[in-house]
Order: structure tokens, then sequence, then C-alpha cells
């Protein structure tokens, strides 16, 4: 069943204390989990409705979505949660004004450390997240999930990936006890640039359904795999990033994990095609993801020589 659109009778039966005020609501493109709207009232304060996609729990644990942005809020780096509504499949965040990033502002040099500032002080805080996202575990879930669904898909050698993946896990060799705090969807247009004000060009993180305990080099694989910048780029942003240390190593094992969320995002998009009533092209998405998981594995065999 489509979601109705939004109007301010539905927003003050969410928040009755806005009873009396007006709304500006304009519908937010793009959205491929949820359905985003930003809300303007008339005390002049700004939000962002986020209505969860149909069967988004196969994916998204909403109280531990909630939980996790409480606990990051003091960091200063994340949207403040207004109210939390799991009953009638909303989430209601402060609206950060400013302009989301897009791939091409990662080649500028200037927004180099304010992008990647967030990242730092969320892997760096030492917050303990509920929950633990294990790369090779997360893609053999969505596996798992797609073996459920009873549909088959002989185009992509899904199984054989995913032993490919196994090796790659054992050879990256990183522990849970060494995982960060991670966003684990860094893409470009979850880091807002903050317009001029209080916290004038400072860049924010939104979007934090799939954060959890991870390794810091899967979730920098995850933003090179979204932003597709040159390779000399994403050298330097580690360089900046791991502060120049033992850069040749941090390259190395970003390398190695640049395979798992294409992979995911890949077995997602296919589990998207065949639940979600969002009108987005999720199997040339996915598509798109499995062949640049391909092409980052062979890149692994050429340049470290890797039996995988």
């Amino acid at each position: 069943m489509m979601i109705p659109k939004v109007s301010g009778e539905m927003i003050t039966q969410w928040m009755p204390e806005w009873v009396g005020l007006h709304f500006d609501i304009q519908e937010l493109k793009g959205g491929i989990t949820n359905q985003l709207y930003r809300v303007q009232s008339s005390d002049g304060q700004g939000y962002v409705l986020r209505i969860y996609g149909e069967r988004t729990e196969l994916f998204i644990n909403r109280d531990v979505e909630a939980e996790n942005m409480s606990r990051l809020e003091p960091l200063g780096v994340t949207p403040k949660v207004i109210r939390y509504l799991p009953d009638r499949g909303v989430t209601i965040v402060e609206f950060i004004p400013g302009s989301s990033l897009k791939n091409e502002d990662f080649l500028k040099e200037d927004l180099w450390d304010r992008i990647l500032r967030p990242v730092r002080i969320i892997h760096r805080s030492g917050i303990q997240l509920s929950h633990v996202f294990h790369p090779l575990v997360e893609v053999r879930r969505l596996f798992k999930m797609i073996e459920d669904l009873h549909r088959d898909y002989p185009e992509f050698d899904i199984q054989g990936t995913l032993r490919r993946l196994e090796k790659i896990d054992a050879l990256a060799g990183v522990a849970p006890s060494e995982y960060v705090t991670c966003h684990n969807d860094l893409l470009a247009d979850n880091f807002i640039l903050r317009e001029r004000g209080e916290g004038g060009g400072e860049v924010c993180l939104i979007d934090w359904e799939y954060a959890g305990m991870a390794p810091a080099h899967y979730d920098m694989a995850d933003m090179f795999q979204e932003i597709l910048v040159p390779r000399q780029v994403e050298k330097a942003l580690l360089s900046i990033y791991w502060e120049g240390k033992e850069i040749d190593y941090h390259e190395y094992l970003t390398d190695l994990f640049k395979p798992f969320p294409d992979i995911y995002w890949f077995l997602w998009s296919l589990i998207q095609l065949n639940v979600s009533r969002i009108p987005f092209d999720y199997y040339t998405y996915g598509k798109t993801k499995y062949e640049n998981a391909q092409k980052n594995i062979a890149a692994l065999r050429e340049q470290y020589h890797l039996k995988i």
C-alpha cells in the first residue's frame, strides 16, 4: 500500500505539541529506502520526516538505529532525534541547513579535512554501538534472504563471489575486538556541508540506519566505492585520515574491503527489487555494484598477487 502524502494534520498527530503551527512540507527526492520530507514550521524550526519504506525491517533495526543516533548525538556531527515513532513507522530528526555533497566535491582539496573530520570523530569516539556489522556475516545474511525469497539470478556468480570474500576476509584478519563505531553507508549524499552560522562550513553525517561496530577500513572502502574518485585522491584522503602513518598498509587493508560494500549493496538491491514499492531501478543499481566488486577482486589479484 502506498504511503499517503504527508499533511500538517498528520504531523500534529505525531507531534501534538505542534498543534497550532503551520507547516511548509516538501518531499525530498532521491531516497531509495524511505520516503523523506523536509518540514519547516511557522515557529522557524526545520525537521526531516523519515517514513520507513516497506519491509525495511529486513535490513534495519529501527530501535537500534534510534539508540545509535542518541549515543552519537553528543559528538556534534549528527542530526538530533526529535521524535522516534516506530508504531507509526516514522522518525523525525533535526534538519541541518546546508547542502549534501556530490561525488565531485571529494575532488576538492579544500574540503578534504572537513569531509574526513566527522568520520574520524565517529571512528575514534570510543562509543560502543550494540549492533556489530561484520562485513562477511552481513553479506551472507543478505544472500540467505534472497534464497528465502526463492529468486534466482543466474547471470551473477553470487556463491562464487561469496567464496572469494571468505578468502579476502581471512587475509584481512580484522577481529571484532578491533572494530570501531562506523557509519557503513558513506555515500556523498550523507555528507552535509553546513550553511553559514553556528557550525557553518563544517560537515555532518546523516542517515545512520546501517551504523554499527565495524572495521574502520571497511567504512573507508565503502566511501571510496560510493564516491569513485581517482586512485591518487584515495591515497591523499587515506594519508589525511591516518595522519601520514603506515599508508601502504592502510591502503592494502582498504583495498581488501572494497568488494564487501559493493556486494552488500548488490544483494540489498536484489532484495529491494522484490519487496520495495519505491520507484527506483534497483536491478541496474545492483548490477553496477556487482560489476564494481568483480573489478576490485581482479585488482587484488593483479596488484597484490593474491590467490582469491
